[in-house]
């Protein structure tokens, strides 16, 4: 597939974009220094590690190992082919592709897959047009007017209308020479087993559609017009429809949450249409499940800080209690947004309107800590002894877990002076619990170093603390990756010998054959012209080293010696091995002959 670009063309969208504006769509970054930090997309942190050069145009992630250059961010970040990757970044930096682009998701979809997702485009625009031009579906369209829904949002969500019929889906389809196995599979028509004939799944309901993060529509939500039992019915998961990995509006929304820096995590997508009637444009919401570990990596790649908007009912406190501990481990800054008892967002602002919405729940929305104290006093007659000392260790828990010390203050205050309780005994008791907790704390961080390759306290790879050589080699590699007359130098002093690390002696030999090839020096494109992942990430690390601008030829001659004496030191080491089974064997003539060469070994270091 990269093939169909040509080379010199790549190189030109290469110099058309910075990596920091590609990155920065994704990740909020901090200048420091010459480079940019920010916290990792492609792995849970909560002190940033990922870093980004605008110098050498390249990122790399000090605890994931995760690196490389524009092209390999947006292919990693969003499972783009090379091609996809190219596309898109040709557009952003105005260099014009001659080749034909279909979108990115489109074409890595098999056939099938199209052919689903087409059908869910055709019936979301045909719905569209029943509920807002014919008289099928006028009695749906005062419906939703009365509810409070106007034309703007209807067509800004593309809400539409199912005929009250059996099979004018299926009819639909089919004389469009969509195959009916494939459309029952999709979820749009439903195969009966008396006689395996097919009828249409929505009927006489007001449709809302759901879209992929591309934007394609890949199922539905209907919703009875009256009294009908389901009140919603849903798409079934299909091959193109995960419920778990879906955010409704995130398409829309993505540009809002990016600006403002923070998302309204709502439990529905009626919740999240009347927000945004009320000028919420930074809300999403889970399709009907749990948020998962799926929804928080799509929002990890967005934001920070997060709004939980849920219902005022005790399963909506469950939820917004669920979903808080996860954001709140994943690291997320996270409010909560309260309501009257029995109402969702849709019925408050309907009851209240927007500007009262906005101001007095969003904007006024509890900080997590808060919301946990009031969620702790569910079920509890705090007039009874036992309760009252139950919810004091309970919030004293949670206190427990914080990491401001100001914060921990201020709420064992609270809970002092409502209780008339000693301060002095609540911060006893604290210590004692903050003592659990990093002791449960560290035991889990210490697990998941053994279980997996990510730092959940990532130590800049540059500042370990490595043998004379290893680093002699790397800062090697850095001064040649900018210069080739230090490549070819560096080759000549070495010689016959290679560099101690086999995957430096690899990039050292990708190097040579980059400016043998007539490629002058550019981090970014050396590190596409390695084809190998590891070393490429390697390499990338490397690369943003702080090292001088300029090398000395003593610099270079004692880095060379460096890598040459670690050699004579495994070579010294070998020898001491020979010697002393030489000794072993009694044959002290040929001991002795090794031993001076040990020392001649030893006065050449």
């Amino acid at each position: 597939m990269a093939d169909l670009i040509a080379s010199e063309k790549i190189d030109e969208i290469r110099r058309s974009v910075d990596i920091v504006d590609v990155v920065g769509e994704y990740v909020q970054l901090t200048k420091k220094g010459r480079n940019y930090f920010g916290l990792c997309p492609f792995h849970g942190e909560n002190t940033p590690s990922f870093s980004v050069s605008t110098d050498k145009q390249i990122y790399n992630c000090f605890g994931c190992h995760a690196a490389g250059d524009a092209f390999s961010f947006l292919m990693d970040i969003e499972g783009y082919s090379f091609q996809e990757a190219a596309v898109e970044l040709a557009e952003k930096g105005n260099v014009k592709l001659d080749i034909e682009a279909p979108a990115a998701a489109a074409k890595s979809m098999s056939p099938d897959f199209q052919q689903m997702v087409e059908a869910h485009q055709l019936l979301s625009k045909f719905y569209h047009h029943l509920l807002v031009n014919t008289k099928d579906g006028q009695h749906a369209l005062e419906y939703l007017l009365n509810r409070g829904f106007t034309r703007e949002s209807i067509d800004k969500f593309q809400i539409g209308y199912s005929l009250n019929s059996w099979d004018f889906v299926y009819k639909f389809l089919t004389k469009r020479k969509f195959p009916e196995g494939l459309m029952e599979r999709a979820g749009l028509i439903i195969k009966r087993e008396k006689d395996g004939s097919y009828f249409d799944r929505f009927r006489d309901r007001i449709m809302f559609p759901i879209n992929d993060r591309n934007g394609n529509t890949i199922a539905f939500s209907g919703r009875a017009l009256g009294d009908d039992d389901p009140k919603y019915l849903n798409s079934p998961e299909t091959p193109i429809f995960n419920k778990s990995k879906i955010l409704y509006n995130f398409q829309s929304a993505r540009a809002h949450m990016k600006k403002m820096q923070r998302a309204v995590l709502f439990e529905g997508f009626a919740d999240v249409i009347a927000a945004d009637r009320a000028g919420v444009e930074n809300g999403v919401a889970t399709m009907g499940t749990s948020l998962t570990d799926e929804h928080i990596a799509l929002l990890k790649k967005q934001v920070q800080s997060i709004t939980i908007c849920y219902d005022s009912d005790n399963a909506g406190k469950e939820a917004a209690f669920r979903a808080s501990t996860m954001l709140s481990d994943a690291g997320f800054q996270i409010r909560v947004a309260m309501m009257p008892d029995g109402l969702d967002p849709d019925d408050y602002i309907q009851a209240n309107g927007a500007e009262k919405f906005r101001n007095e729940v969003i904007d006024g929305s509890l900080t997590l800590m808060a919301f946990k104290i009031l969620y702790l006093r569910r079920g509890k007659r705090l007039q009874d002894e036992g309760d009252r000392l139950l919810y004091i260790e309970e919030v004293l828990k949670e206190i427990a877990k914080l990491d401001k010390a100001v914060e921990k203050d201020l709420y064992i205050r609270q809970l002092a002076e409502e209780f008339s309780v000693s301060l002095d005994a609540l911060k006893e008791q604290l210590a004692g619990m903050e003592k659990k907790h990093s002791s449960s704390k560290a035991q889990k961080e210490h697990a998941g170093r053994s279980n997996t390759p990510v730092m959940l306290n990532p130590v800049p790879a540059s500042s370990k603390i490595r043998p004379a050589f290893h680093t002699a080699e790397r800062n090697l590699i850095s001064h040649m990756m900018k210069d080739a007359d230090i490549a070819f130098k560096v080759q000549n002093l070495l010689g016959e010998n290679t560099f101690n690390i086999d995957e430096h002696q690899a990039i050292f030999t990708y190097l040579l054959g980059y400016f043998e090839s007539g490629h002058s020096p550019d981090t970014s494109a050396f590190i596409h012209f390695i084809n190998d992942d590891k070393l490429r990430k390697i390499c990338a690390e490397i690369a943003l080293v702080t090292i001088n601008d300029e090398v000395s030829e003593q610099e270079l001659s004692d880095y060379i010696k460096q890598v040459l004496n670690y050699q004579k030191m495994l070579k010294i080491k070998e020898k001491k091995a020979e010697a002393k089974e030489a000794e072993r064997q009694k044959d002290y003539v040929k001991a002795a002959l090794i031993s001076m060469e040990i020392i001649q070994l030893q006065k050449s270091l």
